[in-house]
This record gives C-alpha cells, sequence and structure tokens, in this order.
C-alpha cells in the first residue's frame, strides 16, 4: 500500500492536482467530505452516528473520521491512495498513523503546496460564479466573453461571500494556525516535500509525478 498526502491552503490548487495524479499515476482520491456523505447516505453505523453530530450541528469526533478511513481501507485493500487536505492537525496524523500501520502500511510522501499569499487572495477574490448553471469564471485567468454575463447561459455572475478578499486572509490565518504543527510533524518524519504551487496546474502536477516515479 502507498499512501500520499496533498497539503495546501484555500486556493492552492488541491482539488485540480489531485485530478491529475489520480488520472495518471492512478492514486485513489480519498475525500474524508465525500467518505462522510457516502456513509450517511448508506445508512452505514459510522454513517449514522456521523449524522447524529451532523444534524445537531456539531463537529463530527476525529475517531469517527478515522473508523471511516479504516473502513475505506479495508474495503479497497492494497493499492495507491491520496488523501486530499486531510489530515488537518497533528493529532489527526498521528490517527492516521495508527490506521496503516494496521494495515502494514505508512505516509509515504506529504506535498505541501507552496503558494504566496497574494497569489491566493487573487486566485480566489477574482473567482465569478453563474447565479444560473454554477460555471465559474474568473476575471483575470478565464474572463467571460461579456463582463458579467456567463458565456454559457446568459446567467448572472457574482462573487460568493466566502470569496472576498476579507474573509480569504481570515481563513488563510485560520489554515496557517491549524497546520503548524502538522507540517512540523511531517517534517520531522522526513515525508515533506515542498512543492512550488504558484505556477500552472500543469507544471506543479507535472513536478509531483516525478517525484512519485
Amino acid at each position: 500500500m502507498q499512501t500520499i498526502i496533498l497539503l495546501g491552503a484555500p486556493g492552492a490548487g488541491k482539488g485540480t492536482l489531485a485530478e491529475r495524479v489520480r488520472d495518471v499515476a492512478h492514486y485513489t482520491h480519498v475525500s474524508t467530505g465525500d467518505m462522510l456523505r457516502a456513509a450517511v447516505k448508506a445508512g452505514t453505523p459510522t454513517g449514522l452516528e456521523a449524522k447524529r453530530y451532523m444534524e445537531a450541528g456539531e463537529l463530527v469526533p476525529d475517531a469517527v473520521i478515522m473508523r471511516l478511513v479504516e473502513e475505506r481501507l479495508a474495503r479497497d485493500g492494497d493499492g495507491k491512495y491520496m488523501f486530499d487536505g486531510f489530515p488537518r492537525t497533528d493529532a489527526q496524523a498521528v490517527m492516521l498513523d495508527e490506521v496503516l500501520a494496521r494495515a502494514g502500511a505508512k505516509v509515504d510522501k506529504v506535498f505541501l503546496l507552496d503558494v504566496p499569499q497574494d497569489v491566493i487572495v487573487g486566485r480566489i477574490s477574482g473567482r465569478r460564479v453563474c447565479r444560473k448553471c454554477g460555471a465559474v469564471y474568473h476575471v483575470a485567468n478565464i474572463p467571460p466573453k461579456v463582463e458579467g454575463v456567463c458565456d454559457q447561459c446568459g446567467g448572472e455572475l457574482y462573487q460568493r461571500a466566502d470569496d472576498c478578499e476579507a474573509t480569504v486572509l481570515n481563513r488563510l490565518e485560520v489554515y496557517n494556525r491549524q497546520t503548524a504543527g502538522l507540517i512540523d510533524f511531517y517534517n520531522k518524519k522526513g515525508v515533506l516535500v515542498r512543492i512550488d504551487a504558484s505556477a500552472s496546474p500543469k507544471a506543479t502536477a507535472d513536478a509531483m509525478l516525478e517525484l512519485l516515479g
């Protein structure tokens, strides 16, 4: 079993990079959010337990999340796994190590996507979404043909509240505070690899794929 982790701030491009690594290197993309929703929908015992917390507006405890991860690994068996944005804290990282150890595996590489703060703010605050069909644009990178109008359906483009600069800066502050210990944890283990993710998604993904062999 091979396991890699993608770490990066909001706007670092984890989702896009995960898709390319999945498609080219054939890693199974493990998203705890997707697993939670699937388990709740399927009505599994762990899913029902998670649902109680979610309906109460509480965070699902780490122990429940890790049970989902362990069930997923046990179901899929040996293979190549890529965790996207998880673990989020050093406590979760310790628990993940324990789960992997029981499966005879370990974390092989942790890719930390480095992007300057001003680039991230520009990426997120420049995003615009169509109110009608949900198509996503960017004022600089993917502009519509007519400003404020969706190319696909003619709907109005708007900036989501959580994409405004002040909110983005706050999210980055929270991310930096939460992941400082996590970065140190994996750095001490000798598995942390810093990747310049300010380049194009293809160039960044290619750099990662080269390191994965």
